[in-house]
C-alpha cells in the first residue's frame, strides 16, 4: 500500500537500497511503526544517574504503561543496565564473593525481579506474550510476591493494634467483627453486608480485622471502588486494579485473571475479602 510498482517480495523489504529480514523491519525503517526510540534513551540516560533497582522499576512501568511496539528488542538491547546488580545480590545471597554467572542466567534473575515489579502494579510478566520468561528455578526464591507482600507484617504492631481497637469497639461494631472473625476461623465462607452512614466507624471494624487476621498470618484482601477509598486501608487498592476489571464494561466482560498467574494463587489462599 505505501511501496508502488514493487515486483517482488524483496522489493518490498527494501528501504533506502538496504534488504530488511522481515516486512515488520522494513516498515519500521520507513517510520510506519510506532518508535521506540524514546524509550531506549530513556534507559539509557537514567542508567548514568540512577540506581539499577530504579531501572528495573522503570523498565517495569514501560512494559505497563506505555505503547511498545517491540518489548522484546527493547528487553535485548538494554538488559545489562537492569541487571549490573544481580551477581552483588546473589553473592550476599550465598555468601560467596567469587560467584560468577553466565549471561542467561542474570537476564533470568533479572527478568524474575522485573516480574515481582510488575505483580506490585496488577500485570504480569506473562501477559507479555513476547517477553522472555524465567524458568521456575529462578522464581523459587522469590516466590508469588503478592502472597509474601501480605504476610509480611510486623506481628507485634499488629497485637498492639489489635488490643487497642478491640477494647473501644461499641455492641454493634464488636457483632459485625465476631461474625466475620467466626466465618473466617471456621472457614464458612458467607457475605456480610454493613451499612452505616459516615463516620460511624465502619472503617476502624475493617482495621480490626485486618490487625486480627495478620496477626494469625491470614490473607485479607482490601479493596475499595475509589483510589481515596483505598488510602483508609492499610494495603488497599482499588477493585478494577486487583480484580483486572476494566472502567468500561459490558454483559459480556469476565474479569482477566488467569488460571497459572500469581494473583489467582493469591485469591485461593485468600481468608477474607473486604
Amino acid at each position: 500500500m505505501r511501496r508502488k510498482s514493487c515486483t517482488s517480495f524483496d522489493e518490498l523489504r527494501t528501504v533506502e537500497g538496504h534488504v530488511f529480514e522481515s516486512f515488520k523491519e522494513a516498515c519500521a525503517a520507513m517510520g510506519l511503526l510506532q518508535n521506540d526510540s524514546q524509550w531506549h534513551k530513556e534507559l539509557v540516560e537514567n542508567s548514568h544517574l540512577s540506581l539499577v533497582k530504579q531501572l528495573r522499576e522503570m523498565f517495569a512501568n514501560i512494559l505497563a504503561y506505555c505503547s511498545i511496539s517491540d518489548p522484546l528488542f527493547l528487553w535485548n538491547a538494554q538488559w545489562k543496565c537492569t541487571s549490573d546488580d544481580i551477581i552483588l545480590l546473589k553473592c550476599k545471597e550465598c555468601c560467596n564473593g567469587n560467584l560468577q554467572l553466565p549471561d542467561c542466567d542474570i537476564q533470568n534473575f533479572a527478568l524474575a525481579e522485573i516480574g515481582k515489579l510488575l505483580n506490585d502494579i496488577g500485570k504480569f510478566l506473562k501477559d507479555f506474550l513476547i517477553m522472555p520468561y524465567p524458568p521456575e528455578v529462578f522464581l523459587y526464591n522469590i516466590g508469588n510476591g503478592l502472597i509474601a507482600e501480605k504476610t509480611g507484617y510486623d506481628t507485634e504492631q499488629m497485637k498492639r493494634q489489635h488490643d487497642e481497637n478491640s477494647i473501644k469497639l461499641n455492641r454493634e461494631q464488636k457483632e459485625v467483627y465476631e461474625a466475620v472473625v467466626e466465618s473466617v476461623n471456621s472457614n464458612k465462607g458467607g457475605k456480610f453486608f454493613v451499612y452505616g452512614s459516615g463516620g460511624c466507624g465502619k472503617t476502624f471494624v475493617w482495621k480490626t480485622l485486618l490487625c486480627y487476621l495478620r496477626l494469625e498470618r491470614k490473607i485479607v484482601f482490601p479493596v475499595a471502588s475509589s483510589g481515596i477509598a483505598t488510602v483508609l486501608l492499610d494495603g488497599g487498592r482499588t477493585v478494577h486494579s486487583r480484580f483486572h476489571i476494566p472502567i468500561i464494561i459490558d454483559q459480556c466482560y469476565v474479569a482477566g485473571i488467569k488460571h497459572d498467574i500469581d494473583l489467582a494463587e493469591f485469591l485461593q489462599n485468600t481468608s477474607l475479602i473486604i
